[in-house]
């Protein structure tokens, strides 16, 4: 079952002139070597939250507890309300199949949805960028100010992927409307 994230509910339109990009995050078993995706978290144009835990396959053992530390999520947690790597990869298809999707940790989160859908064995159905990409010189020069205000307005209380994304196109949103010359491309796949 793939559900809607709670209590992100507040959020500002975009402008316009300007296309809400889809945000994903990904929560991992730690990083470098071994690490696995444990939760996937996105957010539609629409402002639609979602967001669904994955199950460790059994070769996937690296725990890193200074991870678990920031995303709250135990290996326990997993175990009992994670989805398996195959579901988490259809959810994502079903979801994502032929849009592009943006990252801030597009280095790790491609490794890991990499991995997932290679577990899986399933070809991924969505194109994965940097958030980067999509980002002027102004935006960059806002964002971490803009970043932290966001932080601030929505008052996330935990550090989960579907939160981390909401606070992402938010920012994006409003650092794009600071920003009047600003068009950003187009969630949907090019010809």
């Amino acid at each position: 079952m793939l559900l809607k994230a709670r209590n992100l509910h507040r959020y500002v339109l975009p402008q316009p002139s300007v296309s809400t990009p889809i945000i994903i995050d990904v929560e991992a078993s730690g990083f470098g070597r071994g690490s696995y995706p444990i939760e996937v978290g996105f957010v539609l144009p629409d402002g639609t939250p979602f967001c669904f835990l994955i199950k460790p396959l059994k070769q996937w053992t690296h725990w890193d507890n200074s991870a678990e530390q920031v995303h709250e999520i135990t290996r326990a947690q997993l175990e009992k309300h994670g989805c398996s790597v195959l579901e988490a990869a259809q959810k994502l298809n079903d979801q994502l199949a032929g849009q592009t999707v943006y990252s801030d940790g597009w280095g790790n989160d491609f490794s890991w949805i990499s991995l997932l859908f290679e577990c899986s064995g399933l070809t991924q159905q969505f194109k994965l960028e940097s958030l980067r990409s999509i980002l002027d010189e102004q935006q960059v020069e806002l964002w971490h100010q803009t970043k932290a205000q966001v932080e601030l307005e929505l008052d996330v209380k935990r550090h989960r992927a579907s939160g981390d994304a909401r606070i992402l196109q938010q920012t994006f949103l409003k650092t794009a409307a600071q920003t009047s010359h600003h068009h950003p491309q187009d969630s949907s796949p090019k010809p």
